[in-house]
């Protein structure tokens, strides 16, 4: 049996039913780890000593029937924003001492250790999280697991390849623009961003309150399983949520009959959406009707945000080298100097004025799910392009923003949204819807995605082509 193949669900039920242990399904992920590496670079480090002894304590404890929490003995990675006891956090930046004494876990970390988590590794990303590709001057190209001639998307690009790989059913991404869902929905995957301040962040993003930390994983049953782990609070993140009032695995259960759902498949005619990618939408959108929802092809009726988000993105990025010395700033890539730069010369009125875009903004959302339990979208207008490269190949656009433009409204908004893999373009590329709900409402988004997978409207199996093809037994 191929344990690589399971989800985390999946894996808890074997450990009680006694079918296989944690050091087994902790031994294949690991090769298959080291296996997809060399092609496919979605570790920054591997922590296999680390992970092995976490792997064995599991397994005694599901001897005695004394599992540690929720998801004890499962494979979880981390991306390399995060940090994790005993490891360097990188970043992606050759401007990082790997010195140092490391000695504290994230709070999602914290949480994941505390109930029985066995971390293989952290996973790449971009220097600083800073861009919608994963390629760093530090840890290179991360590249798509359905063509290595492709990007991964980012900038949880690692995480995505990881866990579409099957090197961990679980991962821990960042989002401050949509980077757990570009690259979830680039590598065929489940993404969800919360609610910002459902799962705590220490130490605070640079990015502010546009970022936020959440599940990537197959499918909506093993996120909503690692939510309930980290979506508690922490004192050391001041702007945390309380706990949640009820458990978010449970609240799969309550289907999408009778849901109230907007379906924008181009934000009004904002977005110019290829035909593979809206056609694959379209028939996930049919599949949620039929399933009970009340489906009404509508536009939330918002301009493009876009200034507003580069004028808060830029100079966050601004801030965060602020005190670089020129040989340190010489180290940095080169679009990130670039961005750097021109946020250096915002003025304290110009942010207050985006910062004024996002609250408009904000209102209208809190008034458009007056009327919408839920808003529909392709979560790209496109499948993966090129690695290497921060825009397609002919592309008008300069940054990777000009290519994502259903993700970042709703980290200016800061509510829940999620991409769920609906199938394939013409090129046998992985399609993404989003998925978005009021604030506070991530049981709904979660809801809805499994009811897509559960009916098969969804699907983010193991790869079986490519890379992860050479794991798999003659």
């Amino acid at each position: 049996m191929q344990l690589t193949d399971l989800t985390a669900v999946q894996l808890l039920d074997g450990y009680r039913k006694g079918e296989f242990s944690p050091v087994e399904a902790t031994e294949q992920a690991l090769e298959r780890a080291r296996r997809i590496q060399p092609e496919v670079n979605a570790f920054a480090r591997l922590t296999e000593e680390e992970a092995l002894a976490r792997a064995r304590e599991s397994a005694a404890r599901w001897r005695r029937g004394e599992p540690a929490g929720l998801v004890d003995g499962v494979p979880v990675t981390v991306k390399d924003l995060l940090l994790l006891r005993g490891h360097p956090t990188l970043r992606g930046s050759k401007t990082v001492p790997e010195q140092g004494r490391w000695d504290e876990d994230a709070p999602p970390v914290a949480r994941l250790r505390e109930q029985g988590a066995v971390f293989l590794g952290k996973t790449t990303t971009p220097e600083y999280g800073w861009k919608g590709v994963t390629d760093s001057p530090l840890t290179g190209i991360t590249r798509n697991p359905h063509d290595t001639t492709r990007t991964a998307g980012g900038s949880s690009g690692g995480s995505a390849a990881a866990v579409a790989l099957g090197a961990g059913p679980l991962s821990l991404g960042t989002d401050g623009g949509g980077s757990i869902r570009i690259p979830a929905a680039f590598c065929g995957i489940f993404g969800l961003k919360p609610t910002y301040g459902r799962v705590p962040l220490y130490p605070a993003s640079a990015f502010g309150t546009l970022s936020h930390t959440g599940p990537m994983t197959r499918d909506a049953a093993d996120a909503a399983l690692l939510l309930d782990v980290i979506g508690t609070p922490d004192p050391r993140d001041w702007s945390a949520l309380p706990a949640a009032p009820g458990s978010f695995t449970e609240a799969l259960r309550g289907g999408v009959r009778g849901l109230r759902v907007a379906y924008s498949p181009s934000l009004g005619g904002q977005v110019a959406v290829r035909p593979g990618v809206a056609a694959a939408v379209r028939r996930a959108v049919t599949a949620l009707a039929e399933l009970g929802a009340y489906v009404e092809e509508t536009d939330p009726d918002f301009s493009d945000p876009v200034e507003a988000f580069h004028t808060l993105w830029f100079s966050a990025a601004a801030r965060l080298t602020q005190g670089f010395p020129p040989h340190r700033r010489g180290l940095l890539d080169p679009g990130l100097r670039e961005i750097c730069a021109r946020g250096a010369r915002t003025s304290a009125l110009e942010y207050l004025a985006a910062v004024d875009v996002r609250a408009r903004l904000g209102r209208r959302m809190g008034d458009f799910h007056e009327r919408f339990d839920l808003l529909l979208t392709p979560t790209l207008p496109l499948t993966a392009f090129e690695a290497g490269a921060e825009v397609p190949r002919g592309s008008v656009f300069r940054r990777w923003t000009g290519w994502t433009p259903f993700t970042y409204p709703f980290n200016l908004t800061q509510q829940p949204a999620a991409t769920v893999p609906v199938g394939t373009d013409g090129a046998g590329l992985p399609v993404g819807m989003q998925i978005v709900a009021a604030r506070h409402r991530d049981e709904l988004v979660l809801r809805a995605a499994h009811a897509l997978f559960e009916a098969g409207a969804a699907s983010a199996g193991p790869v079986t082509t490519g890379v992860a093809e050479k794991d798999r037994p003659l």
